[in-house]
This record gives structure tokens, sequence and C-alpha cells, in this order.
């Protein structure tokens, strides 16, 4: 599980191809490395990779064919900086909601508006049945980020990014176009799916009542 809040950015140093197959090796902040261990998982741009190798500060991470295909990770190429941070510990404050690491879709840059000390995105999403669980004020993971959902329409939704998050992250230097990973927040899905189903049930109740 991770927190949302991430911890710095990676810059990716090599990278190996194979059919259907990926190992990328980033250059980790040196704060992420004391106690990290081949086996345990980091967040690239919001989902969950396993350590594969470590020799200093330079890790590898491998990539199977489906998170190539459903995450923009598929576009990192020698030089790419990606979001990244280790796995939550059960002391560990959580800042932003509770993540996965599971990238259920990505997102494209639509547009952004530029303020003082202000940034706002916005982004139309890949898989456009998500949008129901894309609510104002509600969570979203955006690149890993745990963020806040601003206005909403029927295909785009937007967030408003203060200047310590264009810094930190990766969102600073998006541009219209690029690709965005998208984590839905769990919570929220089960609740709409569970009213939907409740709504259902009393649909067909109401249907089958009304034939007899």
């Amino acid at each position: 599980m991770f927190t949302g809040i991430v911890q710095g950015t990676a810059t990716v140093v090599a990278i190996d191809e194979k059919e259907n197959f990926r190992t990328h090796v980033v250059e980790l902040p040196e704060t992420m490395l004391p106690g990290l261990t081949e086996g345990a998982s980091v967040a690239h741009n919001g989902c969950c990779l396993t350590v594969t190798q470590i020799d200093a500060n330079r890790v590898s991470f491998d990539l199977m064919k489906e998170t190539l295909r459903i995450t923009n990770l598929g576009d990192v190429t020698i030089g790419s900086h990606v979001n990244v941070e280790r796995a939550a510990k059960f002391s560990d404050e959580i800042g932003g909601h509770l993540m996965s690491g599971h990238i259920m879709t990505t997102a494209e840059v639509a547009k952004i508006i530029t303020s003082e000390n202000n940034r706002q995105i916005w982004f139309k999403i890949q898989d456009a049945s998500l949008m129901k669980y894309i609510l104002h004020k509600g969570y979203i993971g955006i690149d890993g980020i745990s963020l806040t959902v601003g206005e909403v329409t029927a295909t785009k939704f937007c967030v408003h990014l203060i200047p310590e998050t264009l810094q930190r992250t990766t969102l600073g230097t998006r541009k219209l176009g690029q690709r965005v990973n998208i984590e839905i927040d769990p919570q929220t899905q089960a609740i709409v799916d569970t009213v939907e189903r409740v709504l259902a049930s009393r649909e067909a109740s109401v249907a089958t009542l009304n034939q007899a």
C-alpha cells in the first residue's frame, strides 16, 4: 500500500527491452535507499513495482507486458523522470489517501491553466466508463500523487496544484497530450458500485411487481 505522498522523482538511466517485457533502472534519491532490499515495493508514477536488483543508488525493476500496456511507463525513455514512493509502513503518517499501486487507466492532459501560485490541469480519461467514480472533492491518484478532484464534466475532470506539488513531482513538467496514470479511489468505487447494485435490484423488483 502507498499513501500518495510522493517522496521524490527518479531518473531512468537504463532500459533493457525484451519481448513483451522490460527492465528499467532508476537512480533513486539517497533518502529512499536505507533499508531497501530486493523484493521491496516502490511505486513508479503510482504503479507498484518490485525491486529486482540494487547497485548503490541504481535500482532495477521489471515491467510486464500488461503494465506497459495499461500505464504510461511504456512511454518512459532513458532520461525520463518518474514519481517514486516506497511502500507505506504501519507507523507512517497517511498524509494523502491509501492507494494500492494498481493503475486502472491513463488520462490525457487536456488543458493547463496557470495563475499566480496555482495551476489547474484538466484531464480526459481514456476509459470514459470510469468517470462515474470521479467525484467533485473526491480522492484520485494521478501518477502516484494523492489529489483532490476539482470540477468534473461528463468526460473530463481537473485538479488544482500548489507550488509544492509542482516542484516535488513530475506534474510540474507535464504538457498537453501527455499521459498520466490514474488510480481510482477504491472506497469511492465500492460505494458507487454498491449504490448501482441496490438501485438495479429495486428496479428489478418493481418491474416484477408490475408484471404480476
